[in-house]
């Protein structure tokens, strides 16, 4: 019995030291620690349509806010709208996963309006900053209403809320380079059937640029696209090497 009481003393000294050493060990940082916002004006040709806008020129050591860059599906995707422009016209569109915005001035130079749409705050930021820079008198080529919202996949009320601001829903969804998080898969695909079905069969279709990184990512894209009621359809002529990785634009529709 002496021997455990002194055992115990010994312990309960130990804890009473233990948290004033534990204390020094501590290192708190702010959020903002992670954020880089070192945001370069950075100019980008697409055929005859010159884009100005501030991106990162690396990736944050944040893997929330990949959305700071312009990604090589953006290239793709933006590639493809410029030479297929006339798809675009007099069309309402919502783009998922804008980051900062690249393929929506694009699309503003063509389209009648388009909403832009990113989940993350601090993308968000420099996305609506981005709209500024195109949307101002010293850059007549946008002619579209150009607008940006949060939207998280899979949210219902940040859906709702868009579909109550735009009631007459979109003719296109875009996509480029958004599917790299398994998890995120499902619920992408999810936010895409709800915005196809506002509209109706025939009526809508979502335009992806896929970059492909992993095979396992392949499969799950055709299958979360099938499994939500979807015909996934390769469009001829875009599966091509960018930034020394595979992509593709794939046309999406209701069955």
């Amino acid at each position: 019995m002496e021997i455990k009481s002194e055992v115990s003393t010994l312990l309960e000294e130990e804890k009473r030291d233990r948290p004033e050493e534990e204390e020094e060990d501590i290192v708190c940082l702010d959020e903002a620690f992670f954020i880089n916002d070192n945001y370069q004006l950075t100019t980008y040709t697409f055929g005859s349509h010159v884009l100005q806008l501030f991106c990162l020129q690396s990736a944050s050591t944040d893997f929330d806010l990949t959305g700071q860059l312009v990604w090589p599906g953006a290239m793709l995707l933006n590639d493809y709208l410029s030479k297929n422009a006339e798809m675009l016209q007099g069309c309402s569109i919502i783009e998922l996963g804008s980051g900062v915005g690249i393929t929506g001035m694009l699309c503003s130079r063509f389209c009648h309006q388009i909403l832009l749409t990113d989940h993350n705050d601090e993308v968000l930021k420099i996305l609506r900053r981005n709209i500024e820079l195109n949307t101002s008198s010293e850059n007549p080529s946008c002619s579209a209403a150009l607008d940006a919202e949060k939207l998280e996949w899979g949210n219902s009320d940040h859906i709702n809320r868009i579909l109550h601001k735009y009631p007459g829903g979109f003719d296109l969804i875009l996509g480029a380079d958004i599917c790299f998080q398994q998890s995120s898969v499902p619920l992408l695909f999810d936010t895409v059937e709800q915005l196809l079905r506002n509209r109706g069969c025939g009526h809508c279709k979502f335009i992806l640029a896929y970059v492909s990184r992993a095979k396992m990512m392949d499969s799950m894209v055709i299958t979360e696209a099938t499994r939500h009621g979807m015909l996934i359809n390769e469009v001829a002529g875009t599966r091509s090497v960018v930034a020394n990785l595979e992509g593709v634009i794939f046309e999406i529709t209701l069955c």
